[in-house]
């Protein structure tokens, strides 16, 4: 029998949820078939069967949360040694995918053996306050920080995802409000115990788990740790408007599709370079602000199951047409579901763009742990007065929210008041492009 645990993938990732199983207790499956789809952060990987055999147990429900070195399922290689054959004979002449063996290395990772209670437990680990094994579910930040404060962390009430202890729960228990005794144990139970829904004969349950349940997650932590704060600006992009205009053709001519973002995206790159500040991130634990030197800047995009952010990296050292084509490729990826965890993480900065819903104002959720983000909305003809005349102007407005903690008031508007003189100038803007 082979035991196939979820793999350590780094970057203090601890668990994965479960999102959906392509096999059941009983199917053949052949080396390298796709088996699981498990979502971590906001990034969704299809694992593969690491050998061919039969399944014999699944022991991570769809749904479900699964710590990295947890048994996911159990495979019998013996009894499907025919059918692995009989399989893969029919299946000749299909050589695997670049993801199926990039996959394959990624397997590569998981740990030859772990500890007997992890497998003794690897059937429990659906929302367990402590990973297999009682590992305690933490961010290495986290840790370090219960380091620093000389707090230990199994004594500690985790209040965050899936019984995560977050940096709050290490202060509290540094405070001595945070230790996890027998009592406290329950009245910790109790007090984050969902409280039940009343149903109706004509309502409909759909399970929250998946991307929508990782959104959730985000934008609460996001709301309950950077102190938001909004500023709103008008911009004229009538310049702006009659340039695209005149650059779609020699776009289109390459296969590109050019949209205000690519300008946008420029603009952001300039104002973060005058005001490093904005993009910036807070390392609690070390107690330290971090400027970053990169300008990834991610651009939210809707998709049928929630909002997820695809990143351009290295925006400013990208032309306006690389960056379109940038975008055209992660959006068309992210709509196939095809997006990889590189695509969809390390941004430094985030566009949340309303595009034509337009909208009067907005205040977005800061796409954590960036410290700020713009809210971008729709380009309407407006009557506005200049030189004491009314004339009609391409109008957009824009909203930046702001972590207080990091940025200034001043130092954020600042900021915006800068895009908004590149977005209206665009002789401006290509003057600061590198």
């Amino acid at each position: 029998m082979f035991e196939f645990r979820l793999p350590d993938i780094g970057e203090g990732v601890v668990e994965g949820e479960v999102v959906k199983w392509h096999v059941k207790a009983g199917d053949p499956v052949r080396e390298d078939q796709p088996m699981v789809e498990v979502m971590t952060d906001k990034a969704t990987v299809e694992i593969p069967s690491p050998k061919a055999g039969v399944i014999k147990e699944i022991r991570a429900a769809e749904g479900s949360t699964c710590a990295v070195g947890a048994v996911m399922v159990v495979i019998d290689e013996a009894a499907g040694a025919s059918a692995g054959a009989a399989t893969a004979k029919a299946a000749s002449g299909q050589a695997p995918s670049a993801q199926a063996k990039e996959e394959r290395q990624f397997l590569d990772k998981t740990p030859k053996s772990e500890p007997a209670s992890v497998s003794a437990q690897a059937s429990n680990v659906i929302a367990m306050p402590r990973a297999a094994g009682g590992k305690v579910l933490a961010t290495p930040a986290t840790r370090k920080l219960a380091r620093d404060l000389g707090v230990d962390l199994s004594s500690v009430r985790a209040s965050g995802p899936n019984g995560r202890v977050t940096h709050d729960d290490v202060r509290a228990a540094k405070n001595g409000g945070g230790a996890m005794g027998a009592s406290g144990s329950a009245a910790t139970a109790r007090a984050y115990a969902p409280m039940p829904v009343q149903a109706d004969a004509t309502d409909e349950r759909i399970p929250f788990r998946g991307l929508r349940k990782k959104i959730a997650e985000n934008m609460h932590r996001s709301r309950q740790t950077a102190a938001h704060f909004t500023y709103v600006e008008e911009c004229d992009m009538t310049e702006l408007v009659a340039l695209r205009k005149r650059a779609k053709s020699r776009a289109e001519e390459r296969g590109i599709k050019l949209s205000f973002l690519p300008f946008i995206i420029k603009a952001v790159c300039a104002g973060l370079k005058k005001f490093p500040i904005v993009n910036a991130t807070l390392d609690e634990g070390k107690q330290e602000i971090v400027l970053r030197k990169r300008y990834h800047i991610g651009v939210a995009a809707a998709t049928a199951d929630g909002l997820i952010v695809p990143v351009v990296k290295d925006a400013d050292h990208k032309s306006l047409f690389e960056i379109a084509k940038t975008l055209d490729e992660l959006s068309e990826k992210t709509r196939a579901g095809k997006a990889s965890r590189d695509d969809l993480t390390g941004s430094t900065f985030t566009i949340s763009s309303l595009g034509t819903l337009g909208g009067v104002l907005a205040t977005p959720i800061i796409n954590f742990p960036e410290v700020a983000i713009l809210g971008v909305h729709k380009i309407k003809a407006t009557p506005v007065v200049r030189d004491g005349q009314i004339v009609i102007r391409e109008m957009m407005n824009l909203s930046i929210s702001l972590d207080h903690r990091i940025v200034d008031g001043y130092e954020g508007a600042k900021f915006l008041q800068h895009v908004v003189q590149l977005l209206e100038d665009p002789t401006l803007m290509f003057m600061e492009m590198v």
